[in-house]
């Protein structure tokens, strides 16, 4: 059967009677996008739809030539035939689920979304569907995330155990988004303390300080810092760091790293981390089965990840989901 609100094609999910695509993979002539993540904006593209909270790290991401229109979250626009809207997915500042309808029918894309609070972000808006296209990042029993205060708890004991022991509390996290929320969770905990920032940290920091965000005081970290000038003190760093030279001057350092993968042992103790922080950015199992509910649809697509216990399971309890895969490609 053909349908008119989503294709899959080799560009990505595709509107037909929009003309347009949802994060495409390269370069098309209408890009609606979720987030301004890597790995869903991409450069190249004529033309832009994204959400306008997150204007600036769509700017940063798209480069200073891309033709970008912004929505505010439930404003309605009109591309082709279908009436599009954006809706908050709580996954980072500015992630939107990407609403399409036409002729009464609706189909909403999630993007990557989370259901736990965030600071830094609205939270997930259950919008309500004929079709729903959910992400599975987490797809697995075993993901469940803990309340953010007690991993909060663990981390602070950890820089207070650090500076007991007189060595760098050395924090990994993705330089977008998940920094950002560790720094706003410390703003209401610790906020007279300061964090040392990595470079690649320094310019997504700062766009969510412009956007309002409140966070724990910051310093860039110093270019000729070494492990023993640094005793006790937090500092975070993206983890494509871990593993290079810049390694070398803080070879004393407690390490961490915080992520939703740390949820099992083995993934921590395989990374060579110190300690790991179970906070991620995406749903768990409990809240992508909260979120398919609540949608209401009669049909589930499942992506990212792998989908297939997901969608097992959401058969099991009685909803017609099917992997992302099997939707029909022009």
């Amino acid at each position: 059967m053909h349908d008119d609100l989503l294709q899959r094609r080799p560009e990505g999910l595709y509107c037909p009677a929009g003309d347009f695509f949802i994060d495409p993979r390269w370069p098309v002539e209408h890009a609606v996008v979720t987030h301004a993540h890597g790995d869903h904006a991409r450069a190249g593209s004529a033309g832009y739809h994204v959400a306008a909270v997150g204007l600036a790290l769509m700017r940063e991401r798209l480069g200073a030539p891309a033709v970008i229109e912004a929505h505010a979250y439930g404003e309605t626009f009109t591309l082709g035939d279908v009436r599009v809207s954006m809706h908050p997915s709580g996954h980072m500042l500015g992630a939107a689920q990407i609403r399409m309808e036409r002729g009464g029918r609706v189909v909403v894309v999630s993007g990557d979304y989370k259901r736990d609070p965030d600071p830094t972000c609205p939270p997930f808006e259950p919008v309500p569907c004929d079709v729903f296209v959910t992400e599975s990042t987490f797809g697995w029993p075993v993901y469940r995330w803990p309340p953010i205060d007690e991993v909060m708890g663990e981390l602070l004991a950890w820089w207070d155990d650090c500076a007991r022991r007189a060595v760098p509390a050395l924090l990994f996290c993705y330089a977008l988004g998940k920094a950002q929320r560790l720094l706003a969770e410390l703003a209401l905990r610790r906020g007279d303390r300061v964090v040392h920032l990595h470079a690649a940290l320094l310019r997504p920091v700062q766009h969510y300080r412009d956007a309002g965000v409140a966070l724990a005081p910051t310093v860039p970290l110093a270019g000729n810092a070494r492990g023993a000038a640094m005793a006790g003190e937090l500092i975070m760093a993206p983890p494509a760091v871990a593993n290079s030279p810049w390694m070398r001057r803080y070879a004393s350092a407690a390490t961490g790293f915080a992520s939703g993968w740390m949820r099992v042992r083995g993934n921590r103790r395989r990374r060579g981390y110190d300690r790991g922080f179970v906070v991620s950015d995406h749903a768990d199992w409990s809240a992508l089965l909260r979120s398919v509910a609540e949608s209401g649809a009669s049909r589930v697509y499942v992506t990212h990840g792998d989908g297939d216990v997901l969608v097992r399971h959401l058969r099991e309890l009685g909803h017609d989901a099917l992997a992302l895969d099997t939707l029909e490609q022009a």
